[in-house]
């Protein structure tokens, strides 16, 4: 993201795109898909809908997609980034929830509404703060510390949301059983992708150009222009 504010038109857009993935993919949706696999209710068998599980990662990077694209292609008015941070936090929220809605057992659930709206509070300030991290944060120190808040906010968004579940024995009245696998048969794609993802996200950033590179090369060509306009 930091990148993305240094180029202009379809590069700038590539980055954000390519934040948004590593924001909403590898780090937000993994981090909340494997803590769901760790969730067991004892003498219960939980299973996952695969398409309800997929819809829910494509939903959290497509909302923090356009939060960064409404920050990324905006200026500095601090409504953009709050805008911003609430889209990102409603569709982090809608993730979450749709997560649990995932979840095939023969129980029904329900939420505490003070812990849910909590949730939702937590969601939409660690969204914000994620967009001005990455407007206004530089430098390895301050990413690291930037990182470590961002990762306490949204783990402790998600076990807040798990906080409000309320589990009852029996199905709901009329609720369909959906077919599920087991959390057994996610893992192993799951780590295998987040892998993969998190490979070519890295290898993309170390050979593409460093802020401090970009801002040279702009300057260098500033000033290049001003000698031949002389």
């Amino acid at each position: 993201m930091a990148r993305a504010s240094y180029h202009q038109g379809p590069a700038r857009s590539l980055w954000l795109v390519v934040a948004a993935t590593a924001i909403g993919a590898t780090g937000i949706w993994a981090m909340h898909f494997i803590a769901m696999l760790g969730f067991t209710i004892p003498g219960q068998r939980i299973t996952y809908n695969v398409p309800i599980t997929i819809a829910s990662m494509l939903i959290v990077v497509a909302v923090v997609g356009a939060g960064m694209f409404i920050v990324g292609f905006g200026d500095d008015r601090p409504w953009r980034i709050l805008a911003g941070g609430v889209i990102v936090g409603l569709g982090v929220t809608i993730m979450q929830y749709l997560g649990k809605a995932a979840m095939v057992m023969p129980d029904s659930t329900s939420y505490s509404p003070p812990l849910f709206l909590l949730s939702v509070l937590i969601a939409i300030v660690a969204g914000t703060a994620a967009l001005w991290i990455g407007r206004w944060v530089r430098g390895t120190g301050a990413t690291a510390a930037a990182a470590l808040v961002m990762g306490v906010a949204v783990s402790g968004m998600h076990y807040t949301g798990v906080a409000a579940l309320r589990v009852q024995a029996g199905p709901m009245p009329g609720a369909p059983v959906a077919p599920g696998v087991t959390a057994d048969s996610f893992l192993l794609p799951l780590l295998l992708g987040i892998t993969l993802v998190s490979f070519v996200l890295a290898v993309m950033t170390s050979v593409a150009p460093t802020e401090d590179e970009i801002r040279e090369d702009a300057e260098f060509r500033t000033r290049l222009g001003s000698l031949q306009r002389r």
